[in-house]
């Protein structure tokens, strides 16, 4: 059974990052919002390789995944929501609320820690901002993040439904709104409502200190706008920001896998930590 719902959790995943992935980048042909720097094969070829590297080390050194562990945990009744009856959509709406907290507090630790920021500014050093962007990170940064998740599953104890579907919600927003594609601003206003838009998350991947330590979301925009780490729009509008990390700006070492996987051992001091000069 537990075998069958694992299997079942993988090609559900699986289409839906394949369906969501080539839905974007056909959107960023077509319709893009900034003009790409860095050669795209290349950039590519890496940014997905290392998606690739970290699937593959990840299941052999996680052996348990967050659905297991909600098995487990549903079977031997472990976590809070167990100690109390739910109706069961409540259960999954407060789950899938809880874990995207979760990711966004996570995400707050990795730039305030000097250690983790320094697996995390992998992510931030891509010299350009589309669709692959959401999929770079770390390998030592997705077996952090898998541990913490399981933490968060034995923690609370959650329905097995709602952590696929915050699975397949965070790979699939994680993609959207790093993607490099053009939308009305009507649009995207209502959007950030509900969800973070690509016009709200490129902030964060700004060059500029205080915009890279903005608007953390990666599903929901509540929380930025909850702690007040919301910011609208980059100083110097969409299409002139600069991205990336300054202290990196050399495509053989942010966009080439094997000088990825090498950043965070980097004497450099990491960008993130720095403050700009018209921010002193």
């Amino acid at each position: 059974m537990e075998e069958l719902e694992q299997s079942t959790e993988l090609m559900i995943r699986l289409g839906c990052f394949l369906a969501v992935l080539t839905g974007m980048a056909l959107w960023e042909i077509f319709l893009p919002r900034r003009v790409l720097k860095v050669r795209k094969p290349w950039r590519w070829t890496s940014n997905l390789s290392l998606v690739v590297l970290n699937s593959v080390l990840a299941r052999l050194l996680i052996p348990i995944t967050a659905v297991a562990a909600a098995l487990y945990a549903e079977s031997s009744g472990w976590g809070l929501m167990h100690l109390v009856e739910w109706p069961w959509w409540v259960e999954i709406v407060l789950a899938v609320l809880a874990f995207d907290l979760a990711i966004y507090l996570q995400h707050v630790m990795f730039h305030a820690v000097p250690l983790f920021w320094r697996l995390h500014m992998v992510h931030h050093a891509d010299l350009d901002f589309d669709v692959t962007t959401g999929l770079r990170f770390h390998t030592l940064e997705i077996l952090l993040s898998a541990l913490i998740k399981l933490a968060v599953v034995v923690v609370l104890g959650p329905p097995v439904i709602a952590v696929v579907i915050f699975e397949v919600l965070l790979n699939a927003t994680s993609m959207f709104n790093h993607s490099n594609i053009k939308m009305p601003l009507g649009i995207d206003r209502l959007l950030r409502w509900l969800v973070v838009t690509p016009d709200m998350h490129r902030v964060h991947h700004s060059v500029i200190h205080r915009e890279t330590n903005s608007n953390f979301g990666f599903n929901l925009p509540w929380w930025d706008y909850l702690m007040g780490t919301y910011r609208p729009q980059p100083q110097a509008g969409h299409e002139q920001m600069q991205i990336g990390l300054t202290s990196f700006t050399e495509e053989n070492q942010v966009d080439r896998l094997p000088g990825m996987l090498l950043l965070p051992f980097s004497r450099n001091k990491p960008a993130s930590m720095i403050e700009d000069a018209d921010e002193n």
